[in-house]
């Protein structure tokens, strides 16, 4: 992995062999991904991208394991689409100026035979410390596909009090503390709204054991309309997972049915954005 920094951001490690991820995230020399206090799902992929502070579900799936329509040896889907594994070609990495970027292209191989191509986007602004991702994906198979796209922001809970809030518009009564649901975890999706520029922020903090800093995070709410939480704390995973989502949390013939899929075809693309700060 390299690691990519400017100014008052994070160090940020991107995993050139999956996709340009993010493994560690060091602030002040504490790594805030969960590691392997993560559940198995038991697909080496997912336990590998799960560990890292971001990874990046899609393009042909979100979520669990579905059947692939009309497949005659009834394959499905993997766990979180096929998105995770695939190795990157970097473009350019610049740490000029008092800022910070990188790119690269992923060509990608889907699990229904199709193609498509990410483009990714780094960029930090080191006056803010504030990291941004800009995604394109392309639809390169020759037939028209439905496209998804969900980023998994995992933090270790090991380093929660019972201060530490969730915060955001999106949320009943605009926030409660990280312990949502019943233990030992739980899962929920709300439509994310927006702050009135096409983009939604949510914040986690403050968190005592990196100086009291809070989390915050904003995504694109055009292309990424919901937010997804979850937490589990079953041991030895110790984790909570913030992620933004193009869809809502129900399955894919559902999704269908009430015409929610978003069709590309043959060199159509889509976009995505998130951007974060640690301060």
């Amino acid at each position: 992995m390299r690691a990519l920094k400017a100014g008052k951001s994070p160090a940020i490690f991107l995993d050139e062999t999956s996709l340009f991820d993010i493994g560690a995230c060091v602030v002040d020399g504490i790594d805030i991904a969960p590691g392997r206090a993560i559940p198995d799902d038991g697909d080496p992929r997912i336990d590998h991208s799960l560990e890292g502070f971001l990874f990046t579900c899609g393009p042909d799936h979100i979520r669990h394991p579905e059947a692939i329509e009309g497949d005659a040896d009834g394959r499905k889907y993997p766990l979180h689409g096929s998105f995770s594994s695939h190795p990157v070609e970097i473009t350019h990495w610049s740490t000029e100026g008092g800022n910070a970027n990188a790119g690269a292209r992923v060509p990608l191989v889907l699990a229904d035979g199709g193609t498509a191509l990410l483009e990714r986007e780094w960029a930090i602004d080191g006056e803010t410390g504030e990291v941004s991702l800009n995604d394109r994906v392309t639809n390169t198979s020759a037939a028209t596909r439905p496209v998804f796209h969900m980023y998994h922001m995992n933090v270790g809970a090991r380093l929660f009090d019972d201060a530490v809030k969730l915060q955001g518009a999106m949320f009943e009564g605009g926030g409660f503390g990280w312990r949502f649901g019943e233990d030992p975890g739980g899962v929920f999706c709300v439509p994310a709204g927006d702050d009135g520029d096409g983009w939604a922020t949510i914040m986690l903090g403050p968190i005592a054991t990196i100086g009291g800093r809070t989390l915050k995070v904003s995504f694109r709410t055009d292309t990424l309309p919901y937010l997804q939480m979850w937490r589990n704390q079953q041991a030895p995973a110790h984790v909570m997972g913030i992620e933004p989502v193009s869809h809502r949390w129900v399955s894919r013939s559902e999704l269908e049915a009430a015409g929610e899929f978003h069709m590309l075809n043959p060199g159509e693309n889509r976009t995505y954005g998130l951007r974060f700060s640690i301060l």
